[in-house]
């Protein structure tokens, strides 16, 4: 890597709804100091600097640039370290971006959930990311964090205790407060809508290893769950998780990335517990009706309703909603000998924007400062960063992690 650059990391969209929260968390946590030197950046000068007026001061520098010109682009990578990018939907927004960081060899790292995207990425750019020693780091926020950073811990710490890897592992979302993001709701939008066109991109989207290496997608595990059943693991009910369709094709790409530390026979899943009885499985079927609006056919009355109702791109949760946040996940561990274990990742603040701004910043400053281990390409968050991000998580991101 360049270590000679004008910035560490340059947050582009910052004059959106995420980016600027992104780049006001920069700027209480670390400042405009000699140790981390971070640029705001758009494609509106003016706009930028609204912002900036409001979350920071004048010490921020402003890089203007389109993500339709790629002169520009080429321009803002050659002068930073980090690319760190909150402008999505990234199947429109993403692309030209991606490929400037390979090929003028600066770190990246995004909010995507778009799997079609990110496969895409995978096949277009991981062996020139490899030759040239370069990151590309996908779903570094609320997806998939919590699950990827949260399998390694405890496949880590029940190697350190026990001896032994997790031979299983079940998430489940035991309760979370947080209002929907309008750029989340319209990348799952773009998702559904590629994916109704296209049959490929259907098959990315429902086999269980679509993100894995093109020769390393099979294995035991079954599709997310898409109703409410009474689960075993858990003695509830669980329905199913919106996220699940992304964070567990990266936790499986982490266990294929790093050679299959966690096993070839390791299985993962997700799901949203609900409760016990009766009571239990009404919640989970009351709870998954916002999900059947929000991945409903596009051009549906369905999908026209969601249209209306939920938030659209720039739009999201007020600061008090966001400050009184917070989610709390549970991992149901089977170890290699049978025995049991739980594993637990709380966040403080709502998931979508304050939680995940906070951990989008940290990957950025992790990519740009720490010693990080020596695996380049298209990469999950845990097979990038490892421990220096865990720690970073843990210290400032307002995350907890506990196995036992």
């Amino acid at each position: 890597m360049n270590q000679s650059r004008e910035f560490d990391i340059i947050i582009w969209g910052a004059s959106g709804f995420t980016g600027r929260l992104v780049a006001e968390y920069l700027f209480k946590q670390y400042g405009t100091s000699r140790n981390l030197k971070w640029a705001m950046a758009g494609r509106n000068q003016e706009k930028l600097e609204t912002v900036r007026a409001a979350i920071a001061d004048s010490s921020v520098p402003i890089v203007v640039a389109d993500s339709s010109d790629e002169a520009s682009i080429k321009q803002m990578v050659l002068r930073t370290k980090v690319i760190c990018t909150t402008v999505g939907p990234y199947a429109i927004y993403g692309s030209k971006l991606v490929a400037a960081c390979v090929e003028h060899k600066a770190h990246y790292c995004d909010l995507a959930g778009e799997v079609q995207w990110m496969r895409q990425m995978v096949d277009k750019h991981q062996e020139a990311a490899q030759a040239n020693g370069v990151k590309i780091v996908h779903s570094c926020g609320f997806d998939s964090i919590p699950s990827d950073m949260g399998v390694y811990f405890i496949q880590r710490e029940a190697k350190a205790q026990k001896g032994q890897r997790a031979k299983k592992i079940s998430m489940r979302v035991v309760a979370m407060r947080g209002g929907l993001s309008g750029g989340t709701y319209a990348s799952l939008s773009k998702v559904m809508e590629q994916a109704q066109q296209d049959k490929s991109i259907y098959k990315v989207l429902t086999n269980p290893y679509g993100l894995n290496p093109a020769d390393q997608q099979e294995g035991e595990d079954r599709p997310d769950l898409m109703s409410v059943v009474f689960d075993k693991t858990s003695q509830s009910y669980v329905g199913p998780f919106i996220m699940a369709g992304i964070n567990t094709k990266v936790v499986r790409r982490s266990n294929a990335l790093s050679n299959y530390s966690y096993g070839k026979d390791f299985r993962y899943d997700e799901a949203t517990l609900s409760g016990k009885g009766f009571k239990g499985k009404m919640k989970g079927v009351l709870a998954a009706i916002p999900l059947m609006f929000m991945t409903a056919k596009p051009k549906s009355v369905l999908k026209s309703i969601a249209n209306k109702l939920l938030p659209k791109p720039g739009e999201g949760p007020d600061r008090e909603q966001r400050e009184n946040g917070f989610y709390n996940l549970r991992f149901y561990v089977t170890l290699e000998d049978g025995s049991s274990a739980m594993g637990k990742v709380t966040g403080d603040k709502d998931p979508g924007y304050g939680s995940t701004s906070k951990m989008l910043g940290e990957t950025a400053v992790c990519l740009a400062v720490d010693e990080l281990p020596k695996i380049n390409g298209v990469l999950t968050p845990s097979v990038a960063m490892g421990d220096a991000l865990l720690q970073r998580l843990e210290q400032s991101s307002g995350l907890a992690f506990s196995f036992k």
